[in-house]
């Protein structure tokens, strides 16, 4: 059965999966807006950094964030000199390094949704006076619903299942940066597979669960 330390490991998982989407969904849109409308000769580099994550190593991508936000890293010192200290083996360090690596797993069902409402329903809204500004809340976020839905989905459930990264970052410590996926791994280290076994089994169930409700709600590739 499952201790209390795995339960406390189950909660930050949720909550840093939680926190996590809400953040990409914010920073998200407006980059994968940009990057639907743009011609800008800079479309493929940021899109190329922005899926960088999908074929970086986590433990490379943990590794300069772990230099970075160090002691003698740029956003180490930063935050160091404004009094926050420093966000290595802290929960909000799990919440930056998520937000990194979760990062392509937001912009791009986004990006994908709003380059399919073309340009005629915005051209629409002009005519009718809409500023950019209301025609993006009134006519492109209703429209993007599907990419919004998928991207939601999918960026809660990668940050679920992020171990390189979070090790990296956070380390073990319980109830302040012990998720679920370093709890299986300390588990399966001590030869407690029984404890595994749980904590894996309730990974697998939750993935399929994401999947098949994303597959089932999401209109988009249904049959008419």
């Amino acid at each position: 059965m499952l201790s209390p330390t795995d339960w406390s490991a189950i909660w930050l998982t949720l909550k840093l999966a939680s926190t996590t989407t809400l953040i990409l969904l914010l920073v998200g849109t407006p980059i994968a807006w940009w990057l639907a409308r743009t011609r800008s000769w800079w479309k493929g580099p940021l899109s190329a950094l922005v899926a960088l994550p999908i074929v970086l190593p986590p433990t490379v991508l943990g590794f300069y964030l772990l230099i970075a936000l160090g002691p003698h890293g740029p956003i180490g010192q930063l935050t160091q000199w404004a009094g926050i200290g420093l966000l290595p083996f802290t929960f909000a360090g799990l919440v930056i390094a998520s937000v990194f690596y979760s990062l392509p797993f937001v912009v791009q069902p986004l990006q994908n949704a709003f380059e399919a409402i073309g340009e005629r329903p915005l051209e629409v809204a002009a005519t009718l006076g809409a500023r950019p500004i209301d025609a993006f809340f009134t006519v492109a976020v209703p429209l993007a619903r599907p990419g919004f839905l998928t991207a939601t989905v999918l960026g809660f459930a990668h940050t679920v299942g992020e171990f390189g990264v979070v090790l990296m970052i956070g380390g073990s410590i319980p109830d302040k940066t012990r998720v679920v996926s370093v709890a299986i791994y300390d588990h399966v280290e001590a030869l407690e597979y029984t404890q595994a076994h749980w904590l894996s089994a309730g990974m697998l169930i939750f993935s399929f669960l994401v999947l098949a409700a994303l597959y089932t709600l999401n209109p988009t590739g249904r049959r008419k």
